[in-house]
């Protein structure tokens, strides 16, 4: 009888509390029991009532006294009282409570309508701002009070972790910046932080702890992709990394903090903790099969996301511990093995490549003597294989990938005395690549040049000019002559510069000999290592094009599928090509500087295909909508533009279809549709553009057909080069057909075509062939829905 004599007690004085505000009138009588309930929360020696009758009152009473206040938060009593009165005696009660409750009554009530969400929106705010959270957290370390069901933990974390979203949901454009992720999930970091300092005060003075709760929600705020603002807030990692350099309670409680993630969250939070520091997370991964997964397999081989600084602190963790270099190893095979495999090269995206190209080169650089002996034959496999492989490709990043890689394994394995040495034009990520193998160091500077001569003034000499015995050819026929039989290199490269020139002005000789002169040219080499030398040939080239179109195109064209050419020079026709269809579909300049055209593009701009993705959709509509919009002004206006027959148009046909008609026969050195990738991508591109070339015209219809006929067979192909040809020629196909006949002339074609470009755009590993199948997704549904409406 006497266990439950104080429980009796504390319902009954409870009771008559909750019926006073109810039924009082008096605001003497509100003060007095809003008072006695608070004095059952009143901690220290100074109070009045039994520790035991406080407990119990914590635990059975104060949710029913919160959720009681909430309900009747617009009673007339409540406005009765003074705002200081309100803020010591009703907030109060919500601010000294167990804060778990608390937090759950909060939410209960911010949930549910009301028309003074203002008072507990106000409230929250000053939980959140007195440490609410933090002294939540603790009390689940400690576990003094008794256990809860798993699912009311499951309730509260979900409140701790979802309160930005709940208050976002209900305040929606009159939330409180305390409540932003930006400013929430740091502020729970902080708590946390603080709770942890308290577990590691707490073992030191010999009292047991328990993590799993503030573990569950840490996993809570990483699955829910919060890990970012998280981890990186200016106060968790960093804290976290000072303290466990030299204490081992917090290593222990770091680690014990990570043992207890449910393993379902285990792959988030690991994601978000490496890329900041390495030291928090101990052994786990020898402890843990997920979280041995996630760092040796998946952040290396499954993910590319992260920046070369993110691999450094992975493989070094690894290699850090004696315990852990076994699993270096295991990481360097697996990636090894991943960056060798021709599967690969051909069907992973460039950025994925690069990737493991720079987790292969850290890892090879981490191993000692011994364990780089122990591994010679798999990096010499690796690197036999993987360089045959990157070098086959028709993509130039990828075979310089190989390249750079192939240099630092054989670099750093040290085989003989010869070391692999490739000539390739270094760029950012090829410099970047051979760092990995370097020790970074800041105190290395460039040493000062010295010279013996720094007391001479230099002179002058930028208005000398070269003195030369020979002289420009001043006929066309000279130029050919000297071309064809000199051997003075002085008088070729006269002859080269001369020559764009001499064709242009003198229109009815270059007629006369366009053929023959293409074709010196195109037979031509820089066997005087000439300055500028591919420029000239090639602008000489396409002003014969252009002057004599017929004769010069049937003669490349033709030429393309015959035998005896390198890669090279069926690449420089179709170049010539295009450069020339360009020129025809331009309008004529009446002032035109010979020597701005091809060759003012420079020797790095030789190629017509490095800026050829077509134009965006909204651009080109916006473009024709401002072509055909008529101004009205007053005053002077700009004098209308001249109008200038299409050349291209007439002639698109003797561009295009010759290189349709042989494309399936193998050569003795020509394979289009075998080996010859490179070849057969830039014959797709060269297709596209005249098709692009072509809008409007007469014969588009027709070259779409046959285009579209073409690139159906191989737009499965593996290389990419040959996949983004072809999505680029059917992007080009639906901006040059007109979108009136396009329904009527492919209506057949569409709808699979639609399909194909669908698996496109979700599946291909390209990012390129990705964004063109979108584009032309874009523009094929823009076609058919306005010739489904009219």
């Amino acid at each position: 009888m006497e266990t439950i004599t104080p429980n009796i007690e504390i319902r009954s004085v409870v009771a008559q509390c909750l019926r006073t505000l109810t039924t009082s009138a008096e605001n003497k009588d509100v003060i007095t029991a809003l008072q006695t309930l608070q004095s059952y929360l009143d901690e220290g020696s100074d109070s009045r009532i039994p520790s035991v009758q406080r407990a119990e009152f914590r635990r059975v009473h104060f949710t029913r006294t919160l959720r009681f206040l909430v309900s009747n938060i617009q009673a007339d009593w409540v406005h009765s009282l003074k705002a200081q009165q309100r803020k010591e005696l009703w907030d109060g009660l919500f601010l000294k409570g167990p804060a778990d409750q608390t937090l759950l009554v909060l939410m209960e009530g911010i949930g549910e309508p009301s028309i003074n969400l203002d008072h507990l929106i106000s409230i929250t705010e000053r939980f959140l701002q007195n440490g609410g959270l933090a002294e939540l957290l603790w009390s689940y370390c400690l576990e003094t009070g008794p256990s809860d069901s798993p699912q009311l933990r499951e309730t509260l974390q979900g409140r701790i972790v979802g309160l930005p979203d709940l208050l976002a949901n209900k305040l929606q454009l009159n939330n409180k910046p305390l409540f932003l992720p930006q400013q929430y999930y740091p502020l729970l970091a902080t708590e946390i932080l603080s709770a942890l300092e308290n577990v590691c005060q707490a073992l030191r003075n010999g009292t047991d702890c328990s993590l799993t709760f503030v573990a569950q929600v840490l996993g809570k705020v990483c699955v829910q992709g919060q890990s970012g603002e998280f981890w990186h807030s200016v106060t968790m990692a960093p804290r976290l990394s000072i303290h466990t350099r030299s204490d081992m309670v917090w290593q222990r409680v770091c680690w014990k903090l990570l043992q207890d993630v449910p393993q379902r969250c285990m792959e988030s939070v690991l994601t978000g903790l490496v890329q900041s520091v390495s030291r928090i997370i101990g052994n786990i991964v020898l402890t843990n099969k997920k979280a041995q997964f996630v760092i040796t397999h998946k952040l290396l081989l499954l993910q590319y996301k992260y920046e070369t600084r993110v691999l450094r602190v992975l493989l070094g963790y690894l290699a850090a511990d004696r315990e852990r270099r076994p699993l270096l190893i295991q990481v360097l095979r697996a990636v090894s093995q991943a960056w060798a495999n021709p599967s690969a090269v051909k069907h992973t995206p460039i950025e994925q490549q690069l990737y493991v190209s720079k987790a292969l080169l850290l890892s090879v650089n981490l191993l000692d003597d011994s364990e780089l002996h122990q591994l010679q034959s798999d990096l010499l496999q690796c690197m036999l294989g993987g360089m045959q492989s990157h070098l086959d490709s028709s993509v130039v990043r990828i075979r310089h990938m190989g390249m750079v890689v192939g240099e630092c394994l054989s670099s750093r394995m040290d085989i003989s005395e010869t070391k692999l040495k490739f000539e390739y034009d270094q760029d950012d990520e090829t410099r970047e690549l051979l760092s990995l193998m370097t020790a970074h160091s800041d105190d290395e500077s460039d040493p000062e040049p010295v010279s013996s001569d720094d007391e001479l003034t230099p002179y002058d000499m930028s208005d000398d000019q070269e003195m030369s015995a020979a002289s420009p050819p001043r006929y066309l026929r000279d130029c050919l002559e000297t071309l064809i039989s000199s051997e003075d290199p002085m008088r070729v490269e006269l002859s080269l510069i001369a020559a764009e020139d001499l064709v242009r002005k003198n229109v009815f000789a270059a007629r006369e000999i366009s053929v023959e002169l293409t074709k010196v040219l195109l037979h031509m080499e820089n066997k005087y290592n000439l300055n500028n030398f591919l420029v000239l040939r090639q602008a000489t080239m396409v002003a014969l094009t252009v002057i004599d179109c017929i004769p010069v195109t049937q003669y490349l064209t033709t030429e393309f599928y015959s035998l005896n050419y390198s890669l090279r020079q069926r690449l420089d026709m179709l170049e010539v090509l295009v450069f020339a269809a360009r020129e025809l579909s331009s309008p004529v300049s009446e002032k035109r500087d010979p020597s701005v055209g091809v060759a003012a593009t420079g020797s790095s701009g030789l190629s017509p295909y490095v800026n050829d993705k077509p134009v965006d959709w909204r651009q080109e509509v916006e473009k024709r909508i401002q072509s055909k919009t008529r101004r009205l002004r007053k005053g002077v206006t700009q004098p209308a533009p001249e109008a200038t027959p299409n050349r291209y148009a007439p002639v698109a046909g003797h561009f295009f279809f010759p290189l349709l008609r042989n494309y399936d026969r193998p050569q003795v050195t020509f394979d289009l549709l075998g080996s010859d990738h490179l070849v057969l991508g830039r014959l797709i591109h060269t297709l596209g553009v005249f098709m692009h070339l072509a809008v409007n015209a007469p014969v588009a219809t027709q070259m779409g057909r046959a285009l579209l006929d073409f690139v159906w067979s191989v737009r499965y192909h593996v290389d990419q080069t040959v996949r983004r040809g072809v999505l680029f020629a059917v992007c080009s196909l639906l901006m040059s057909v007109n979108s009136q006949n396009l329904l009527a002339d492919f209506g057949d074609q569409l709808f699979e075509t639609r399909s194909w470009l669908a698996d496109v755009a979700e599946a291909d590993p390209d990012g390129d062939c990705r964004d063109l199948a979108v584009q032309s997704l874009v523009l094929l549904d823009k076609s058919l829905k306005k010739q489904l409406q009219n």
